[in-house]
């Protein structure tokens, strides 16, 4: 007697033909239980550099390709994957990414606060840390704050490292972002980096700012065999060169954890990110909005109770006026 499509077992492999002719193809795709682990470090034209059994004895760098089984899922530096096919690492081999495992953390960022669409720049980091140049070029308060709100929205710890003290103090900007409780470390050109080494000690750090402001030359001094290329800013405009084309993982000496480096930016658009994490990235002003402010406040409004928190000196003009750009550039208006 025939059997009924109703009378198959759980464990039977259903199958349907394929396009191109009539072998059959399953449903189910491939487990891949036995795939390896990897680590992405970089990213090129399609082709993912990858370090397979990392920390182990092991290890050895792997290039790999996305299978096609991952469909349109993205694959970034930092991200943890499983890898089959060769995965020897000898030269002219290409391993098959099949799997991307769940991200602790993605920073993202968008081309303008008005961009819908977001890019993840690096997953699975743990630290922030925001470069800025004290002098040559200038510093950008409005884009330090834009960062710090990308690294609050990731579930990142924030890093000021400010460079360059040897062109002008940092007195002023420290002043500034004292309120908010943000850690900081001061470089100068040819100084000890030890106390910005510590605060990237096991730890996953990933390196942000717009060009020139020296990220490629503390990269060099963290990791001395990185060899990244060190730009110039530009006399009359006053801005970077970009030098670091993609985002670069590199290990620290003595596997004391990872920085990962990424191309200098001059913007940073914050459309993905909630109105209310912006607010919660200003901790001084956060408390006060939470006494002071109106059911449903957008903080832009007359009534806003956030003035009189700054007229009593519990958080400063600068602040305010800052946090406020940022919420008007997320409703399409202009900084």
């Amino acid at each position: 007697m025939a059997r009924r499509t109703s009378d198959y077992d759980e464990d039977d492999v259903r199958v349907r033909p394929g396009r191109r002719g009539s072998r059959p193809r399953t449903r189910r795709r491939p487990a891949h239980e036995d795939a390896s682990p990897g680590f992405v470090t970089a990213v090129d034209r399609g082709r993912y550099r990858v370090l397979v059994a990392p920390g182990t004895d092991d290890e050895r760098p792997v290039i790999a390709m996305r299978a096609r089984e991952l469909g349109r899922k993205g694959v970034v530096v930092g991200d943890r994957v499983a890898l089959v096919g060769d995965v020897s690492g000898a030269q002219d081999t290409l391993a098959r990414i099949v799997r991307v495992e769940p991200r602790t953390s993605a920073l993202r960022r968008t081309a303008d606060d008005t961009d819908p669409f977001e890019r993840i720049i690096v997953a699975n980091a743990d630290r922030l840390v925001i470069v800025t140049a004290l002098a040559d070029p200038e510093p950008r308060p409005r884009m330090i704050d834009r960062q710090l709100v990308a690294a609050y929205d990731a579930g990142m710890a924030p890093l000021l490292c400010l460079t360059k003290a040897d062109l002008a103090s940092p007195e002023g900007l420290v002043a500034e972002y004292a309120p908010l409780g943000v850690p900081y470390v001061v470089t100068r050109r040819g100084a000890d980096i030890g106390e910005l080494r510590a605060h990237l000690a096991g730890r996953t750090s990933v390196l942000v700012g717009h060009s020139g402001v020296g990220k490629s030359t503390l990269v060099n001094a963290l990791v001395p065999d990185a060899e990244r290329a060190v730009s110039h800013v530009n006399a009359v405009t006053g801005r970077g060169r970009h030098t670091s084309s993609s985002a670069i993982a590199l290990e620290l000496p003595g596997g004391d954890g990872w920085i990962i480096d990424t191309p200098g930016v001059r913007s940073f658009g914050l459309a993905h990110v909630d109105p209310e994490n912006v607010l919660g990235a200003f901790e001084d002003l956060a408390e006060g909005a939470a006494e002071r402010c109106p059911p449903r406040c957008d903080h832009l409004q007359d009534d806003c109770g956030l003035d009189g928190w700054v007229e009593e000196g519990h958080a400063s003009r600068a602040r305010l006026d800052s946090l406020r750009r940022l919420l008007a550039s997320r409703e399409g208006e202009p900084e």
